[in-house]
């Protein structure tokens, strides 16, 4: 993972705007792929082919699987993509051969669940080929966005890369609403099984054909600079070694564990949130009139209020941990995402749901915010700070593979024993509970953290 001067692209030149809206327009088609992917269409798949019982598990399952990919192939592709000499560039490439894998992975993930197929270890054997393809989505998306995240620091200016990251964050809002949007308007649950068929296939289409555009545009509207020079040759030892480098740090290691334990706290709300809105709220309605028909739709407007108040409090709240310090304003938010999941499990009202996802979006956007610069204050060699950034957001995929299906278990071991002559709702106050106990600990480990105020 080491990257020596030789392999530097030269000096970058400044950015116009339209060419940072090229630059970061891949980044709003992905977001769009995994909006939808992630808190509608795995949900409601999901739940069409292994059933209410089994719905937590199978959910579970499928993203942990998929995580895989995430842990394990961005190290690799990056360093790999370091040393590529192509007349294309380095990053490029990749985005177009990842890209155009994640269709085919989409045409799976379309197709699967409705053939007939025999069980097969518990579930179906439609459910486990759609397994398979949603294990393709995550291993061709990581060979496309591995390597393109470098395409910031290879093309941008040192001056210019705190503006670019704001059109990334931008993207990242506006292609989760947007992809939650799509999905959550053109998919029921409450549809036909053939009725449902056509809009599952219709959605991915359009997911596909918004993959196309954004990774073209990106492609042919960004200038990449070819290697020219020889790369150092890979090494596995030296890759290795780097790869474990920074946990020799004390700090590095509890501002990764703080990380992830508030990353599975997100998890384990966030992919079972439809099923909460479908099991327990049930009716979509603020003061008698209806907002939503579906829990697809349901959905999106919790999500969408929580996305829309976690940008300010973006902002907002790293500049106010440059002036009050880092941990305080963790410990706020921090406090605020323990708080507000408690919420939930004593709530069964749409018009409560969605202040209670407004409020999450408040603490969850400071999080996010401060950090992100929790962990740049802590990085233990700067020399090395892309690496360890890199290695530091594993703190991000590794509880989908960890908090997921755990959360999933426990739903529906926990609903088995569900409420007589009525809907089980045990699970999700087990899972909101245990998603507190994961905020509580991310927020009160950050104290161990010597080097940052």
């Amino acid at each position: 993972m080491e990257v020596t001067a030789a392999v530097l692209p030269q000096e970058s030149k400044r950015l116009g705007t339209l060419e940072q809206l090229y630059l970061t327009f891949f980044w709003f088609s992905s977001n769009v792929h995994w909006g939808a992917i992630l808190t509608i269409l795995v949900q409601s798949q999901v739940l069409v082919m292994v059933g209410d019982e089994s719905k937590g598990a199978g959910v579970g399952t499928a993203i942990a699987i998929g995580s895989i990919t995430g842990i394990l192939v961005p190290p690799l592709l990056g360093t790999w993509s370091d040393r590529v000499r192509l007349r294309m560039g380095r990053r490029r490439p990749f985005m177009v051969v990842g890209t155009a894998l994640n269709l085919v992975a989409l045409v799976g993930m379309a197709t699967f669940p409705f053939l007939k197929t025999d069980s097969l270890w518990g579930f179906t054997g439609a459910y486990w080929l759609y397994v398979g393809a949603y294990l393709m989505a995550n291993f061709a998306n990581n060979v496309a966005t591995a390597p393109y995240t470098a395409l910031m620091p290879d093309v941008v200016p040192p001056e210019q890369r705190g503006s670019v990251a704001g059109w990334y964050g931008l993207m990242t809002l506006l292609g989760n609403g947007v992809g939650m949007g799509l999905a959550s308007s053109m998919v029921s649950q409450q549809a036909s099984l053939g009725e449902f068929q056509g809009q599952i296939y219709r959605v991915y289409l359009i997911i596909g054909f918004i993959l196309v555009v954004g990774v073209l545009i990106t492609v042919l509207g960004t200038r990449e600079q070819p290697l020219t020079t020889q790369p150092k040759p890979f090494e596995w030892g030296s890759f290795l070694s780097g790869f474990v480098a920074p946990f020799r740090s004390l700090d590095f290691r509890w501002v990764f564990l703080t990380r992830m334990l508030m990353s599975m706290g997100v998890f384990s709300v966030q992919s079972f949130l439809m099923f909460y809105l479908r099991d327990v709220v049930k009716e979509f309605s603020v003061f008698g009139r209806p907002l939503a028909t579906t829990p697809e739709l349901a959905v999106l407007g919790v999500l969408g209020l929580l996305l829309v108040l976690a940008l300010p409090s973006t902002v907002i709240a790293g500049k106010l941990s440059d002036r009050y310090g880092r941990k305080r304003v963790v410990y706020v938010a921090g406090g605020i995402q323990a708080v507000v999941a408690a919420g939930f499990i004593f709530n069964d009202n749409y018009l409560a749901a969605l202040f209670i996802g407004a409020l999450f979006g408040v603490g969850y956007g400071a999080y996010e915010s401060v950090n992100w610069a929790l962990a740049t204050d802590v990085l233990p060699d700067v020399d090395d700070a892309a690496k360890d950034m890199g290695i530091w957001h594993m703190a991000l995929t590794v509880p989908q593979f960890l908090a997921t299906p755990i959360a999933g278990w426990l739903l529906d071991t926990f609903n088995a024993f569900g409420k007589p002559g009525g809907r089980p709702t045990l699970g999700y106050t087990v899972i909101f509970s245990v998603a507190i106990v994961y905020f509580a600990l991310g927020t009160v480990f950050v104290a161990r953290v010597k080097k940052a105020r």
